[in-house]
């Protein structure tokens, strides 16, 4: 990866995104989101997560956000699609899921950071990356890039982070379909790594039995990824890592664009602001973990 700023060291945009992806999906777990959501008749944590993700397409239907979503069971999604729409409208749904970021990251940062220089430039550097940004291929950025960029610095953060987290999700999925990695195997092999959900939340979330997740570790054994331990393999994780180089490479244009002192500075502040909010009590203590 290379820029007019200098050449961007090695995993320098994977190291950036992480952050904001974080920031990002502070939201999905944060009472803020259940209280805007019910107040629109939406209570049931399936419905709320499924229609705050999907609400940026419009009226959209189940087949569209299965595609797009990957890893969700089809039938989970099917459940709330297109039904949800006709209980709160899509741009009611958006204007919710804004004033949730709010109040979240009011909460969980504080009012000094919300309204603090860094903020603002934190939200500068990252509107500025999703100028590299494309469309190509890429549903739910492409959705999320047509709504307007808030006004407030960490509402502004907040959605160029989605923006980011999307357009990397997008590759991601491209990734996964290239490493003939159905959904199931693609969510049982990241939590392997330490770093996806655990079963307690596959389930809840993304709508897979647990007799489907563990027939889905069956068929990673048999492919000589998993362990009878369930672990990685040797193999397993050199495919995890190729997943990511390859998603990376997907990926490389924003930070590109950015440049390698503005990726390095973008880096900085939203691990701050990340590390800040997880230790503020943003996410589960129960997320992580593989089984």
């Amino acid at each position: 990866m290379t820029s007019l700023n200098g050449a961007l060291p090695e995993r320098a945009a994977r190291r950036c995104q992480q952050p904001l992806n974080t920031l990002h999906a502070t939201v999905y777990f944060s009472p803020e989101i259940v209280r805007e959501m019910g107040a629109l008749g939406l209570e049931d944590f399936s419905s709320v997560n499924i229609a705050g993700r999907t609400a940026a397409f419009g009226r959209v239907g189940a087949g569209p956000v299965t595609a797009a979503f990957y890893n969700y069971k089809h039938e989970r999604i099917a459940r709330h699609l297109p039904g949800v729409w006709d209980v709160a409208a899509p741009q009611d749904v958006l204007a919710a899921r804004l004033r949730a970021a709010d109040g979240t990251l009011r909460r969980l940062l504080g009012e000094d950071a919300v309204a603090s220089p860094e903020m603002a430039e934190a939200a500068e550097l990252a509107l500025r990356a999703t100028e590299g940004c494309c469309r190509g291929g890429r549903p739910l950025y492409s959705a999320h890039a047509d709504l307007p960029v808030p006004e407030a610095p960490h509402l502004a953060l907040w959605h160029a982070a989605t923006l980011l987290r999307e357009h990397r999700g997008d590759g991601h999925v491209m990734a996964l379909v290239r490493a003939g990695l159905d959904p199931v195997e693609a969510l049982l092999s990241h939590s392997a790594t330490g770093g996806g959900m655990s079963d307690k939340w596959l389930v809840r979330t993304r709508g897979w039995a647990v007799e489907e997740l563990n027939a889905g570790r069956e068929r990673l054994r048999a492919r000589g990824l998993l362990d009878g331990a369930g672990e990685l393999t040797a193999a397993g994780a050199a495919l995890r890592d190729e997943l990511e180089d390859e998603t990376d490479r997907l990926d490389a244009a924003p930070y590109e664009h950015l440049g390698a002192a503005g990726v390095a500075r973008l880096t900085e502040l939203g691990k701050g602001f990340a590390a800040a909010a997880v230790a503020a009590g943003a996410f589960p203590a129960d997320l992580l973990g593989n089984g």
